[in-house]
């Protein structure tokens, strides 16, 4: 299986690029409150990318919602587009850090949230103040209907209880698919549209490098309002599926127009947008890549990363993916993010700590290795794990209202662990925003940044290697078919170069048929064999655990 590749262009950034996930509350405290912020970012830049091969080598940055916010859900609750909230500094400090992160080629890519806004946005304080007012349409609002106490349909909100939400000034329902303080705005409405791109237009024309969209397939309703057929699931939300509430084809038509909105800056492919199409349906989410050209420039892949460890799984799912994808469009991997309640290393946990630590590195193997965009979440690469929190400290609104079910993602969201002291290096505050884990004190950056075994120097060693071979940031994938079913292998193949990929999901050695391209393979990276170490064409052993990438010139 092989795909088209593409040469170079304002596009080759992200296309080439590894991204790295920043929850900005939880990566670096500079003030001390208990909270990170943006002058935390700007103090650990060099630590991302600062051009040396003792930096992570990260090309780009997605930081999650830094707008002002009252923080109902942690700032997906947008008061303000075009404000920084005071929480993580001052607008200054986000020119700062732009310029600061360009100086070291590491692209600025924001958190839009285009379904829905705050309740206390000025939007909807006018479109709630009466039924006439001008605003009124750009929210969805509805009269009592039919259905259980009245309201218009069936349809439930993610976060837990009905969607409709009702107003006693003006005794309507408003919808919002997540929280009340969320109401979801009304894309239909013109003035609403082109308001919602203005507000992105803000940032583009301060060089922010892309947009990374929220919830993307959510913006559109069936304008009929029709209630959800019931399935079965295992919680109300689940009851349902969600044939009317979400995935309308309308949303495609609007991913397109933010499309021709950043291309309209500088060159064709310059800026970007990566599309949070949450469903479990590949056909779905595909078509929002438009033709390849005109749609969303990358969409995450969720059934990869809801897949088990397992060789099989992740084989099936990328051919899936590949597959479906137009000739032109770049697939986009990732496996840990600030939604998902566990951090894949947790997910992917063994018995042994050790055989856990093996499992954390074919998965860093993998994600840095197939063809497509990788995306990290931040402290993944010192294998960050999840930390229990008990019910007096949950924050997030999902493990609130589902507590005790382990649906909370406090648990992957608590601060990055730069070093053993107290506070971890993220903060002096005695009282931080999430308790921090107690491994910090011997799972953290200082402990692993000089350990040439540990997993941060696994991570550069896979980043700083990808950078050089074109096989991996722009080479076609060939998936080997006739390698055992608990190895996933595979070629990266750019014009004269050729790199062999082969990850052992198993705990027993396996046979591999390393390929003959024309002479012996060279190990540019591998969790169990020297770098530079030459291997032959033909049957080979393969480690338990290995994951290694080989070669060819």
């Amino acid at each position: 299986m092989s795909q088209k590749t593409q040469s170079k262009d304002a596009s080759s950034w992200w296309r080439e690029g590894v991204f790295y996930q920043i929850y900005p509350r939880s990566f670096m405290d500079a003030n001390n409150d208990g909270t990170g912020d943006l002058r935390g970012i700007i103090e650990k830049l060099d630590y991302l990318n600062n051009g040396t091969e003792n930096s992570l080598g990260v090309d780009a940055l997605w930081l999650s919602p830094i707008f002002e916010s009252p923080m109902y859900d942690f700032g997906y609750d947008v008061s303000d587009f075009t404000a920084i909230d005071p929480a993580f500094g001052t607008m200054e400090d986000f020119d700062e850090l732009l310029a600061e992160a360009h100086k070291r080629n590491i692209r600025i890519v924001l958190d839009f949230v285009p379904n829905h806004t705050s309740h206390l946005h000025e939007w909807f304080k006018e479109s709630r103040s009466s039924r006439d007012n001008p605003k009124r349409d750009w929210y969805i609002w509805r009269d009592p209907g039919s259905y259980r106490g009245q309201r218009p349909n069936n349809w439930q909100s993610v976060f837990g209880g009905p969607a409709w939400e009702w107003d006693e000034k003006t005794n309507q329902f408003y919808y919002h698919h997540f929280v009340p303080q969320q109401p979801d705005i009304n894309w239909r409405n013109p003035e609403l549209k082109q308001a919602m791109l203005d507000q992105m237009s803000f940032w583009l024309d301060k060089g922010v490098d892309g947009f990374r969209l929220d919830v993307i397939n959510h913006i559109f309703k069936d304008d009929q309002f029709r209630s959800n057929p019931y399935c079965l699931g295992p919680r109300p939300y689940d009851m349902q599926r969600h044939l009317y509430d979400k995935d309308q084809p309308e949303a495609v038509g609007i991913a397109k127009d933010m499309r021709a909105l950043v291309d309209s800056y500088g060159e064709k492919g310059e800026r970007m947008l990566v599309g949070e199409v949450f469903n479990d349906n590949p056909e779905e989410t595909v078509s929002y890549y438009g033709d390849g050209n005109d749609g969303l420039n990358l969409c995450f892949y969720f059934p990869f990363c809801f897949n088990s460890y397992s060789a099989r799984q992740f084989r099936d799912s990328v051919r899936t993916w590949e597959r479906l994808l137009p000739s032109s469009a770049q697939p986009t991997y990732f496996l840990s993010n600030h939604d998902l309640p566990g951090r894949h290393i947790h997910r992917y946990a063994a018995l042994s700590e050790k055989n856990t630590q093996a499992r954390a590195r074919v998965s860093a193997m993998m994600l840095l290795t197939l063809r497509g965009t990788p995306f990290l979440y931040y402290g993944e690469e010192i294998g960050m794990k999840n930390l229990h929190i008990k019910k007096k400290d949950i924050v997030d609104p999902v493990g609130i209202r589902y507590w005790p079910l382990p649906l909370s993602r406090d648990k992957c969201r608590t601060p990055m662990q730069w070093e053993g002291s107290t506070g971890a290096g993220f903060t002096k505050s005695d009282e931080p925003w999430l308790p921090i884990n107690p491994n910090h004190t011997v799972l953290n950056v200082a402990a692993q940044k000089d350990d040439p075994d540990s997993l941060l120097t696994y991570y550069r060693s896979l980043i700083w290697k990808r950078k050089t071979l074109p096989s991996l940031t722009r080479g076609d994938l060939t998936i080997l078919d006739d390698a055992p079913n608990r190895l996933f292998c595979y070629l990266r193949s750019h014009e004269t170069e050729t790199a062999c990929v082969a990850l052992n999901f198993s705990r027993g050695k396996e046979t591999f048929p390393i390929p003959d391209r024309g002479g012996a393979w060279e190990v540019a990276v591998s969790s169990h064999r020297e770098p530079g170490e030459s291997t032959k064409p033909g049957t080979i052993k393969i480690h338990p655990s290995e994951a290694t990438l080989w070669i060819r010139k």
